[in-house]
């Protein structure tokens, strides 16, 4: 076939991405054929037919019809009140403040995006949170003629009431898995966020409850799972896009205080507005802190530090692309380098998964490669975007809400197109952006950071749409239709397993190995691992 030699070579990365940003891409883009001549189109529609990578949504969940559910939420604060307006719940004071921040901007969709979202068919019959004014204030929201809702004292009150067929989960770390558990063994649906679970002996507690009723449906909250660029990475990886993978590297940079978990203090907080045993559960028995009931994600007591609470985030996307499982070793290190003000979780940590038996696939001779390590690193004290990069010996992928993809100079797949200048390896050989002619209106630094995670929206047919509230309406559909939900026990179990093993090796110094064949994290001889999990003085 007829070629142009180096077709491409003017073209720099700066003038590439700035071409590309003047312009709606939808779907796969061979990124440098920009050029109006069919001789370019030629090499464009040649490539794209190579790769055939296909970027679809997922199998559409099923029609929300029929009689409503009715939810139950435990917990509203910060994440609860979020979860709520996926569900199709705003507050009367965030209805007010999207209404002065449209005045003031009318570039700001957010109430107009939620007023749009299809109606799940639920009722929010029951809420229970421990803190009186948070409680009061989703009643005065909720409870109204089109949807009796009541507040209930503890949650087990709330699960056994015969009132809800499903509850969602958005408490501290520490009383995830107790509370999903006796909703599942109540045969109560539940959503839980992540961390699945606080300790090692909670995972297997809580999949030994889930295979007993199977009935319940179990849902883990790895929104991403709904992203389509994520979903798109899996075809590239089905169809050994990259070569074999055997470096990955992912990263949390942060450097404000609410994403330093220094989050704001309630002036109303009280013993006798906050139920302060009720939070403690089987935490360390302490006095009244309002800090550690606000501010609960800095102590190993109540959370899971950066293993658990942002680890997570990029373990289960990696994992949802290449279905790796749970690493063979994990080794971290770090320390409290830039907030010393009391709090015992590091925010400073590296952590290397090693997955010594794991392949995607080679285009070299057979045995040569095999295994891969996941490096994930973070920093709360600095906010540079360092994106998620898969590196195989064929082609690195960029994965973030857009996702590229370029070609090794030194592949062996794509050898031959390099050589015949049809591949430049300096620009993507694709390139995929969902947004269309959306328009993401990132207005900082913290939500770039959680909407190139997959974490705020992805796209339907050009369209922004929230992927917490995609995510959510799977897991419906699931509990009435039937299925699995994307993010399930198994899933769950992954995610856990792996964030503990790195919270282990953090606080021992040491590789931590997972023996795949008994299901079990290696331990030495007389070692209480969920004892130095949970150890809670300062690093």
């Amino acid at each position: 076939m007829a070629t142009d030699k180096k077709l491409f070579a003017a073209f720099s990365r700066r003038d590439l991405l700035k071409s590309l940003a003047g312009i709606p891409v939808l779907g796969a883009v061979w990124a440098a054929g920009i050029d109006t001549t069919k001789r370019s189109k030629l090499e464009k529609d040649f490539l794209l037919e190579k790769l055939n990578i296909k970027a679809s949504p997922p199998p559409a969940s099923g029609p929300m019809s029929g009689d409503p559910l009715r939810i139950g939420l435990i917990g509203f604060g910060i994440r609860g009140e979020q979860l709520m307006r996926a569900l199709g719940f705003a507050t009367n004071e965030w209805v007010e403040a999207m209404s002065k921040a449209f005045m003031e901007d009318p570039k700001d969709k957010r109430l107009e995006d939620f007023k749009a979202q299809e109606n799940l068919n639920v009722k929010l019959t029951a809420i229970c949170d421990i803190f009186d004014v948070r409680a009061e204030k989703a009643l005065k929201s909720f409870n109204n003629e089109s949807n009796t809702c009541k507040r209930y004292e503890s949650y087990l009150d709330l699960i056994n009431s015969g009132e809800v067929d499903a509850v969602i989960i958005a408490t501290p770390d520490h009383w995830h898995a107790p509370m999903a558990q006796a909703a599942i063994e109540a045969g109560i649906h539940a959503y839980i966020e992540k961390p699945m679970t606080h300790t090692i002996g909670e995972t297997y507690l809580l999949r030994e409850a889930v295979r007993k009723n199977p009935k319940a449906i179990l849902a883990v909250g790895h929104q991403h799972r709904q992203t389509l660029s994520f979903l798109t990475a899996q075809d590239a990886i089905a169809k050994n896009t990259l070569g074999h993978i055997s470096l990955v590297v992912t990263n949390t940079n942060r450097n404000d205080g609410n994403g330093a978990w220094q989050y704001e203090i309630h002036p109303e907080a009280s013993p006798e507005t906050i139920d302060w045993n009720a939070f403690l559960g089987n935490a360390p028995s302490v006095p009244f802190n309002p800090e550690h009931f606000f501010r609960w994600r800095k102590w190993w007591a109540y959370g899971s530090g950066l293993s658990g609470d942002l680890l997570t985030h990029d373990y289960d996307r990696i994992n949802c692309v290449l279905k790796m499982g749970i690493p063979k070793y994990v080794t971290a290190s770090g320390g409290i380098y830039t907030h010393r003000d009391g709090r015992n979780v590091p925010d400073v940590m590296q952590v290397n998964m090693d997955f010594p038996e794991f392949s995607t696939g080679s285009s070299q001779e057979s045995g040569k490669e095999k295994g891969m390590t996941l490096v994930y690193s973070a920093t709360l004290g600095n906010q540079f975007d360092r994106g998620t990069v898969l590196m195989g010996h064929d082609g690195s992928m960029e994965l973030g809400n857009i996702l590229t993809i370029y070609a090794d100079p030194r592949s062996t797949k794509y050898k031959d197109m390099i050589a015949e200048g049809r591949i430049d390896p300096s620009v993507p050989i694709y390139q995929y952006d969902p947004t269309a002619d959306g328009v993401d209106a990132v207005t900082s630094a913290t939500t770039k950071y959680f909407a190139n995670k997959g974490l705020l929206w992805t796209y339907r047919d050009g369209k922004r749409v929230d992927s917490t509230f995609l995510h959510i309406r799977e897991w419906l559909s699931c509990i009435r239709l039937g299925g699995e939900p994307s993010c399930g026990i198994q899933e769950g179990f992954e995610e856990a397993i792996t964030a503990h093993m790195a919270g282990l090796s953090y606080k021992t110094g040491r590789k931590i190995e997972w023996d795949s064949e008994s299901e079990r994290i290696i331990s030495l001889p007389g070692e209480d691992l969920d004892a130095i999990l949970l150890e809670n003085s300062i690093s």
